[in-house]
């Protein structure tokens, strides 16, 4: 049987798509089985459904207050059966039902090389810092910023006349395939979690 994929987005989901198109690849591997968005007229709802994949929306107005706006969401991933969660350029913070719910089973990627440089400006805050190598991270998600155990990390080497729009966009390139070669990994394999770190593979058979 398949393992079932739900991925979270909020924009154009070039993140989502590389996902939908790695998974599609195999036909024996991951399969993506819902795609969520938290605002209505995404350009990520037009790439799911050209996939012929479910989409649902769960927005945060649409709901009496945070509180009842997790709980939705909760009760909408878990419809769909997920071993894994992805949050694809999801742009909102979760709550702590959804943590609860689906703790060690959602995953989020950055572009920087976390701990350093967490929140909306990573890429602005490296080079505004002076680092002459930075990156992303796929990381499991939990109550902080961007505060959760690291999974994977790839270097990416800050050139002389890098601006943040020539940066942004090499370390995106290298975070689109290690968020597509890491999901598949965790899935294909297993992983475990011990304190901070985060196994994939032989020590990581028992999943979360």
């Amino acid at each position: 049987m398949r393992s079932r994929l739900v991925v979270l987005a909020s924009g154009e989901g070039t993140l989502l798509q590389h996902l939908i198109d790695a998974c599609a690849a195999d036909p024996t591997g991951p399969q993506v089985v819902a795609v969520g968005v938290d605002r209505h007229g995404t350009r990520a709802v037009g790439r799911a459904q050209g996939a012929g994949i479910e989409t649902f929306a769960c927005r945060v107005t649409d709901h009496q207050d945070r509180a009842a706006w997790d709980e939705a969401l909760t009760r909408a991933c878990a419809g769909f059966r997920p071993d894994l969660i992805v949050s694809a350029g999801f742009m909102k913070l979760f709550g702590p039902q959804f943590l609860g719910e689906f703790s060690g089973r959602c995953i989020n990627s950055h572009p920087a090389l976390l701990p350093s440089f967490p929140g909306m400006h990573g890429v602005r805050d490296a080079l505004a810092y002076g680092v002459k190598v930075t990156g992303c991270t796929v990381f499991l998600v939990d109550a902080g910023l961007d505060s959760g155990p690291v999974i994977a990390q790839e270097a990416v080497p800050v050139q002389d006349d890098d601006d943040e729009v020539t940066l942004t966009e090499r370390i995106k390139s290298a975070e689109r395939a290690l968020l597509a070669t890491t999901v598949i990994a965790m899935l294909r394999e297993g992983w475990s979690v011990s304190g901070r770190t985060v196994r994939i593979g032989r020590s990581g058979e028992s999943r979360p």
